[in-house]
């Protein structure tokens, strides 16, 4: 049952607090790809030792006791991990429904065979592009293609829905046609058709990256193609499509609102309320230090940004504030310099140039794919050393 405990903020005059239901589990920031539109954060490779497996047992416990009910193990790619089907045991064993987010680099039948065993509800394998060679020159691996296909078809065989996520950017919408009919070839049941978010190595890149408004349209209306075909045939695949914040007027409702169900702790302990908190000029608690009840309901990070107390203007007065809670506190920061203002998405904020003109900029970009720059260690402790 979940355990709200006497810190409660409700008890000390707080909002509400919702409880952390969704809980990411970011394995290890080791991966054997370089995508140039990772999430992880740049600094990645100065980041502190990788919790052990008792720990991620530790919190997992806590989590579950609090009233967490799905678990996501990623990275970097949490292939890497040799603990990994002991601590898909555990989660299973804890009552978790479960997921494995993965590049499918690494996976083997054997894998796949003993995650089934130890209790692994869903597996989401990611692809870089329809086409070999661009899929592997952004991936930087000359071998990643042939093996996610491989890989697709053995996580079907296997019983598991097939869910594939493709990162789409300004190098590979055009060919959106082509990545759901492979998307069909390979039975998906589940396809996310995501245009890259500007986080992490994506921002680093977003001149690169992001696609022009008449590429994201035509990608869109091609979608929704498929939809109806697809709908008309009575075929199980659903088609998600995700258009970046950039070419919205209203913001997300990131993470449905701070520290509110979503809880993500990193390879090194730290807990954030979103993937992309770590960046923030925020002092964020460490389950190395503190249990996930205090963590959650009193530590300084989860309560920064939640409820409406800290909004400036215009997001205090403004009557969608309940539904939007003001965009993307990361968002605000890399755009402004400034946490508490309103996310630029937002066509009422009055950074909102600031979205116009990468809009404008996208449509004259003229960076090819070998000039991004892509996720890796030796980049990572460049960027580190500033």
């Amino acid at each position: 049952m979940p355990n709200t405990g006497s810190s409660s903020p409700e008890l000390a005059g707080k909002p509400p607090v919702g409880l952390p239901l969704w809980l990411l589990a970011e394995l290890t920031y080791r991966c054997p790809l370089q995508c140039p539109y990772c999430s992880n954060p740049l600094d990645f490779a100065r980041q502190g030792e990788e919790l052990c497996t008792e720990q991620w047992f530790k919190v997992m416990a806590e989590a579950r006791q609090m009233g967490a009910a799905q678990i996501g193990f990623s990275g970097g790619e949490p292939l890497v991990r040799q603990d990994l089907a002991e601590l898909i045991g555990e989660a299973r064993r804890l009552g978790y429904y479960t997921n494995l987010i993965t590049s499918g680099i690494g996976l083997t039948e054997a894998k796949i065979a003993a995650f089934r065993k130890a209790g692994l509800d869903h597996i989401q394998i990611s692809f870089q592009a329809s086409d070999e060679q661009v899929n592997n020159l952004l991936a930087g691996s000359k071998k990643a293609f042939a093996q996610k296909l491989e890989m697709a078809h053995a996580v079907k065989a296997h019983g598991y829905p097939m869910v594939l996520n493709f990162v789409t950017h300004r190098h590979n919408i055009d060919h959106i046609a082509r990545i759901i009919d492979l998307c069909l070839a390979l039975e998906a049941d589940f396809v996310e058709l995501a245009t890259c978010q500007f986080y992490g190595w994506a921002e680093l890149n977003r001149l690169g990256l992001l696609p022009t408004q008449a590429q994201l349209q035509r990608a869109e209306r091609i979608t929704n193609e498929y939809r109806e075909r697809l709908k008309a045939q009575d075929h199980p695949c659903k088609l998600i499509f995700v258009t970046p914040d950039y070419y919205e007027e209203r913001p997300k409702p990131c993470m449905n609102g701070w520290g509110s169900l979503f809880l993500t702790v990193t390879p090194d302990g730290t807990a954030l309320p979103c993937h992309g908190a770590r960046q923030l000029p925020v002092q964020f608690p460490n389950v190395r230090d503190h249990d996930l009840q205090h963590i959650w309901y009193d530590s300084f990070g989860f309560n920064r940004y939640r409820g409406f107390d800290w909004m400036p203007e215009p997001c205090r007065s403004c009557d969608e504030k309940e539904k939007d809670f003001g965009g993307c506190r990361c968002q605000a920061f890399m755009l402004t310099g400034d946490a508490s203002k309103a996310d630029p998405v937002c066509g009422k904020s009055p950074d909102h140039g600031i979205i116009l003109k990468a809009r404008e900029e996208s449509e004259h970009s003229a960076v090819n794919i070998e000039q991004l720059t892509f996720r890796n260690e030796r980049n990572s402790r460049v960027i580190a050393r500033g």
